[in-house]
């Protein structure tokens, strides 16, 4: 029983370039169990001594998962980027063995589609969410970005200076700006959630969420 729910707690990452390396050792850190598979023999070994367990294998052949049993695992990552064919037959391979929760990499919107047609659950571009982020923080203050569906964001942004010395119910946020403070970090302090009767010090960090241009007019206030 405790074995079984160690294997579903781990995930398997499938394919180690730029992405799917950092992915498996961000996983690694935040505790989880990772089994990362690439064809490649170099890239196995130089990630052998950083991930938990780093296996050599053909990821488009079923047979050659099924070996590896990756059935045991509910999540696993499809990372490949170089070869549309071999994102796709892998994807396929993984249904066909009744992983459920698989998650792919595309490259285009129509890789995308592919992928969701063969039975991907979960399609990522991490190199357009990367840019889109990046170009945000580059044209304004924030500090850091995170873009959600209906034009909703949560933002880290510096307190701007014109509300120093301020109270959250003085400065009322919401009516004003359209945008709710849910946590600040004092000078000195961590990260907390805010309240009506937080004070906006000099030096301090806020997380505040809105739309994008309400968020973004609010970390630019003078």
């Amino acid at each position: 029983m405790s074995a079984r729910r160690h294997r579903t707690e781990a995930v398997a990452v499938i394919g180690l370039g730029r992405f799917g390396c950092h992915l498996a050792t961000s996983l690694s850190q935040l505790g989880h169990e990772v089994l990362a598979i690439d064809h490649d023999s170099e890239r196995v070994q130089k990630w052998s001594a950083y991930l938990d367990r780093v296996v050599q294998a053909d990821a488009t052949e079923e047979g050659a998962l099924r070996q590896l049993d990756l059935t045991g695992y509910e999540r696993v990552v499809v990372a490949i980027g170089a070869s549309v064919e071999a994102s796709v037959l892998t994807v396929l391979a993984l249904v066909e063995l009744g992983v459920t929760e698989v998650w792919a990499r595309a490259t285009s919107e129509q890789h995308a589609k592919i992928l969701e047609r063969v039975g991907a659950r979960h399609v990522v571009f991490p190199e357009a969410e990367t840019g889109e982020r990046v170009a945000h923080l580059i044209v304004s203050r924030l500090l850091d970005f995170i873009e959600f569906d209906d034009d909703f964001a949560i933002a880290k942004v510096r307190t701007p200076e014109s509300l120093h010395g301020r109270s959250l119910r003085e400065v009322t946020p919401v009516d004003r700006y359209g945008v709710m403070v849910v946590g600040a970090k004092l000078p000195g302090e961590t990260f907390r959630y805010a309240s009506p009767e937080t004070v906006l010090a000099p030096g301090s960090i806020l997380v505040v969420e809105g739309s994008i241009a309400q968020v973004q007019q609010f970390a630019n206030l003078a």
